[in-house]
């Protein structure tokens, strides 16, 4: 039995590239990186999101050509052998296994702003247990149903975001950009990598391709939902920043709320909030234990993992056993806040510098499919759908991860 059900359309996937990204670095991760570049941040994540979209980019032929749950892990061993396939596969998978967690806090401390007199650290960990499991349930059930909730929280999402991010033009102080770079170019090359965490989790659709109705409407869903939510992100970058003191963004808050407090008074603190907490959720649902589960399903029936994480629900025909694991390593992640402080920022380091490992073998993969497979060849007749811009987007992509990796 294989994962082949075919339920997803162009705007599922498209939710599911734009879900996994605008969630919870978007509003939570980037206090970290405004703290440390200050306004200068701005210009740091817009190059974080074309390294990204680059990389989309890149791989859209790989994920037309060899849709596959496992992607990188499949395309890897498929051009480089079987050992490089396993390292590309693990990197990914445990990156995003020892994220989830991590997001699952996040998505209570959203919570915790709704109710101030309870005690955050407590409750937060409470909501974050809650949540995680209402996520595995939901993906247990089926693709169908969390795609469906995926692409409603999505659309609310983008709405809430983009009257946001025009209405909160009209709010922006212009001192609030000065000084533009407070703490040098070092502070400023210091917001890199959490903003290429930010934006890194949308490549992870490329796993939805075992799943699409049309294949092609996966490398068209990797081009729009880059633009999507680079466009989104970057505005309402701008007006977070414009409108609140970089000195007075943390992580204890989302600098959105904040923000939504100066544009729309405290309702609108309270609407951004939503828009945080159902970005995050968006980020569970479909991105880490979507696409995690799938990976570990694949790499079982590559016999790179355990027989038994492979199979599939007879009913609803998903992976139960691997959705299981990732829920324990989940609750453990989140138990682990306890004791060990920043637990959300350790975990986000660790799961971009995977991610890149994972992904620049997936890159080198997809250099290796155009020299070798598609040589020679029309390539939207061969796939119907080509890459634009070849060979910029994967050179991009190379040196963006390398000097990510480097800072």
């Amino acid at each position: 039995m294989t994962l082949n059900s075919r339920k997803l359309g162009f705007w599922a996937i498209w939710a599911i590239g734009v879900g996994t990204v605008v969630g919870d670095g978007v509003f939570l991760l980037i206090g970290e990186g405004i703290s440390a570049a200050g306004p200068s941040s701005i210009i740091v994540y817009v190059i974080a999101g074309l390294i990204q979209m680059a990389l989309m980019i890149s791989l859209g032929e790989l994920a037309v050509g060899f849709p596959s749950g496992g992607a990188q892990s499949v395309w890897v061993e498929h051009f480089m052998g079987r050992h490089w396939g396993l390292v590309s596969g693990l990197a990914g998978s445990i990156g995003f296994l020892v994220l989830n967690g991590g997001l699952a806090l996040a998505l209570g401390t959203f919570t915790c702003y709704y109710f101030p007199s309870l005690n955050q650290d407590v409750w937060t960990i409470i909501f974050a247990l809650i949540y995680i499991t209402i996520m595995i349930g939901l993906n247990i059930i089926g693709v169908g149903v969390a795609a469906k909730t995926q692409l409603v929280l999505v659309m609310v999402l983008v709405a809430i975001m983009v009257v946001f991010g025009i209405v909160g033009i009209f709010s922006i102080d212009g001192s609030n950009f000065e000084p533009f770079s407070p703490n040098g170019m070092k502070g400023t090359l210091a917001a890199l990598p959490s903003g290429i965490y930010v934006y890194m989790g949308a490549v992870a659709l490329c796993t939805a391709g075992d799943e699409c109705r049309n294949k092609v409407d996966l490398g068209r869903a990797l081009v729009w939902s880059s633009i999507t939510f680079l466009v989104i992100y970057t505005l309402g970058m701008i007006v977070v920043v414009g409108t609140v003191p970089y000195e007075k963004i943390g992580l204890d808050v989302s600098p959105y709320a904040l923000a939504g407090e100066v544009v729309f008074s405290k309702a609108g603190g309270i609407v951004l909030n939503s828009a945080a907490w159902i970005a995050t959720a968006t980020s569970i649902l479909m991105g880490t234990i979507y696409v995690r589960s799938r990976m570990f399903s694949t790499m079982a029936e590559q016999g790179n993992m355990p027989q038994w994480l492979g199979r599939l629900n007879k009913k609803t025909g998903t992976p139960v056993n691997a959705l299981i694991i990732i829920w324990i390593f989940s609750v453990l992640t989140i138990i682990a806040s306890v004791v060990v402080e920043k637990v959300y920022v350790f975990v986000t380091n660790q799961a971009t510098m995977l991610w890149i490992i994972s992904w620049v073998l997936a890159l080198i993969a997809g250099c290796l499919y155009r020299s070798r497979t598609l040589k020679g060849k029309d390539i939207k007749k061969e796939l119907g759908w080509k890459q634009p811009l070849y060979p910029l987007c994967p050179i991009v992509g190379f040196v963006g991860c390398a000097y990510t990796m480097y800072v």
